[in-house]
């Protein structure tokens, strides 16, 4: 059996078309992952074989009877397993959810099968998507392919080990507070937050229908572009290719205050190696702050607090004792948040969409730390984020991604190194204005071979 592990959609997807290989040996290889890793890894809740396979054929037949195929047609995705699959349960990693068979697809879900994708499974996440490390699942803990004493991060932490151990050439997660983010950093692979409201999050399992955001896991930043695409009912030819933006003359805001105080030492020594090599290559850096930038914790917290537990006020009540306990306390403090408390959230969240826009103003884009710590080991319940501060793990994961939930610009993260010491992976995370997507991954695209050039 061939070996693909490192090969990219865009790679995959001229090997199909030149009838190198076929989408049915591709997806036998990524099954094959799958038994060989998952009992260790714990990335996928429920493995979709059969029905994959039958994709696969499928796919392969429509290349050989001369179809028209766009570039996912036959490469194996997985899905977050809070996104609906018809037939299939969504359990949105939680206990409660056991029998909850899908009635119908999200429509993420009808535009990967439109455009060919094969759907491998359903991958592990933090029990409805309410935590950062991927351990209070209700089917156990995802584990690091890096290292597996470590936290994939989360919640989407299924999804970004199964695209770094290519178990799934890519997968759709979904971001609330930095759920895609923070564990594509973890496990060192791409992660993409688009614009709020850009894809479609009907038939996903909501943590915040205001702050919830559906986007790709992917290995490089043009796959990340592919599935965006595709997402976005724009499914690109296998040849399509995204242009990248010269990074001479790019302007970039710098985070600094709030962003650069908290950070780990070896994170912060490979994010600044980084911030030079972009400005070796032209890029205009200029620091920048976000002047109610502390305010961030509290706002979004008051607001997902709330509308989870709005949410969950049915279950929470007649089943509390089939939540995780950490995810049941949670779900709990929401229902003690005033209603004064949401309003001035709500005012919050305006105010700080308001600063990151003037941050971006005459910039391409907004640059810090995707994460101030590398992953941490699992049961860990505090870290060390640098100058002998520690801080709980919770905080520390979601503090730098959350304020682009808040704001809802896209956002992205780049792996950018790796730890001197452990090994672990560093992501460099980008964000951008509302409504640019496109634009985001255009920088990131130069940024990433930047950053492979050195």
């Amino acid at each position: 059996m061939n070996d693909w592990q490192g090969e990219t959609i865009a790679e995959l997807a001229t090997a199909l078309a030149r009838r190198e290989t076929t989408s049915v040996a591709l997806t036998e290889w990524c099954l094959e992952r799958i038994a060989t890793l998952n009992p260790r890894l714990n990335a996928f809740i429920a493995v979709t074989a059969d029905r994959a396979l039958t994709a696969a054929h499928a796919a392969d037949r429509a290349r050989a009877a001369g179809a028209d195929t766009p570039a996912l047609h036959g490469i194996p995705v997985s899905l977050k397993d809070l996104i609906d699959e018809a037939g299939v349960v969504t359990t949105a990693g939680s206990r409660v959810r056991h029998d909850a068979v899908a009635a119908g697809d999200a429509t993420v879900t009808r535009r990967l099968r439109e455009a060919g994708a094969v759907l491998v499974g359903k991958t592990n996440l933090h029990e409805f998507a309410f935590g950062t490390t991927n351990e209070d699942s209700g089917f156990g803990a995802a584990r690091n392919p890096v290292d597996d004493t470590r936290v994939t991060g989360g919640s989407s932490g299924g999804s970004a080990s199964a695209v770094a151990t290519g178990m799934s050439i890519a997968s759709i997660g979904s971001d609330t507070g930095g759920s895609i983010r923070i564990p594509a950093a973890a496990c060192g692979v791409v992660g993409l937050k688009p614009t709020w409201g850009e894809i479609p999050a009907d038939g996903a399992v909501p943590l915040s229908r205001q702050l919830d955001h559906l986007g790709p896991i992917a290995r490089t930043v043009t796959d990340a572009w592919l599935v965006h695409e595709t997402l976005a009912g724009r499914a690109p030819r296998p040849d399509a290719r995204l242009a990248a933006r010269p990074l001479a003359g790019t302007r970039i805001g710098l985070l600094r205050g709030y962003f650069a105080e908290r950070l780990d030492t070896e994170v912060e020594a490979v994010f600044d190696a980084a911030v030079e090599t972009l400005r070796r290559e032209g890029a205009i850096v200029e620091p920048v702050e976000i002047p109610h930038a502390r305010d961030i914790g509290p706002v979004y917290l008051h607001l997902v607090l709330s509308d989870a537990a709005a949410y969950h006020a049915d279950t929470l009540e007649r089943r509390p004792g089939d939540y995780t306990p950490n995810v049941r306390i949670r779900l709990e403090m929401g229902r003690y948040v005033l209603a004064e408390d949401y309003v001035r959230a709500l005012r919050g969240r305006a105010v700080i969409a308001r600063e990151i826009d003037r941050a971006l103003a005459g910039r391409d884009v907004l640059l810090c730390p995707t994460m101030p710590v590398p992953a941490p080991p699992l049961g860990a319940t505090m870290v060390d984020v640098g100058h002998g501060q520690t801080e709980p793990v919770r905080n520390a994961m979601l503090r730098l991604t959350q304020p682009f939930n808040i704001g809802r610009q896209p956002a992205l993260t780049i792996p950018s190194g790796r730890t001197r010491t452990s090994g672990l992976p560093v992501g460099l995370q980008l964000a951008a204005a509302s409504g640019h997507t496109s634009g985001l991954l255009e920088v990131g695209l130069s940024v990433e071979r930047a950053l492979a050039r050195r």
